[in-house]
């Protein structure tokens, strides 16, 4: 079967595709890792890549959510030969220029993990990015991660070289929700107009996650777009 690598968002860790994983898995060989410093893999203590760690899943089909995004389009841009199909949700951006809102909230959760309280750094984006009803799934994922995150000094974070997305002929589905934050809006937009193969999807009632805000929606554009 074609496999289907799966990066979640840095809120959490591979758990966050549960819904995913279920409706995938019948058509697709399913890869759900965690990245390094979430879930059940430690921060590295030397220089490290994300992309590095995802070509060790490839070949196959690319989805990202947020962070995922951002990691999933480096390793597209990196090695398109070895991406058949990029999917970004609500993506991140490296050079995106934030707004007030987002700095804002960067700072309070950066504020809070200096002081050394991980649990207020966690709610601090259980509030800013996560639907109540979603908060008890998430909470402890994200907390999780900023354990293993603060657990030693940070090592070197290592990224490919710049390319430009005019170059990436990769066929890309760009998917963000309709409630989610300007800037994630605004990201998707400009991802889909500068990546030549792209399409974007907005989907209804979805906010940052869309996979637990959506996952009907989400699962069906999933299983359409990685089908060809």
């Amino acid at each position: 079967m074609p496999r289907v690598v799966l990066l979640h968002s840095a809120l959490g860790d591979s758990r966050l595709w549960r819904r995913q994983v279920e409706a995938l898995a019948a058509s697709f060989e399913v890869v759900a890792p965690d990245l390094p410093g979430f879930g059940s893999v430690p921060m590295p203590t030397e220089p490290f890549s994300f992309v590095d760690a995802v070509v060790s899943e490839l070949p196959g089909m690319l989805v990202g959510n947020s962070f995922g995004g951002m990691v999933a389009l480096r390793t597209a841009l990196a090695h398109p030969e070895l991406v058949s199909r990029l999917v970004l949700i609500a993506p991140g951006r490296r050079d995106f220029q934030w707004t007030d809102q987002l700095r804002d909230h960067f700072a309070s959760e950066e504020a809070a993990i200096e002081a050394g309280d991980l649990v207020a750094a966690t709610e601090v984006n259980m509030e800013f990015w996560v639907a109540p009803e979603h908060r008890d799934e998430v909470r402890p994922q994200q907390l999780r991660a900023l354990q293993l995150q603060t657990a030693h000094a940070e090592p070197e974070l290592v990224w490919p070289d710049e390319v430009a997305l005019g170059d990436l002929d990769v066929p890309t589905l760009v998917i963000v929700g309709d409630q989610d934050k300007a800037d994630f809006r605004k990201i998707a937009e400009q991802l889909a107009a500068e990546i030549p193969a792209a399409e974007l999807e907005v989907v209804e009632g979805a906010g940052h996650l869309v996979g637990l805000d959506r996952p009907a929606e989400l699962n069906a554009l999933l299983l359409e777009f990685l089908a060809g």
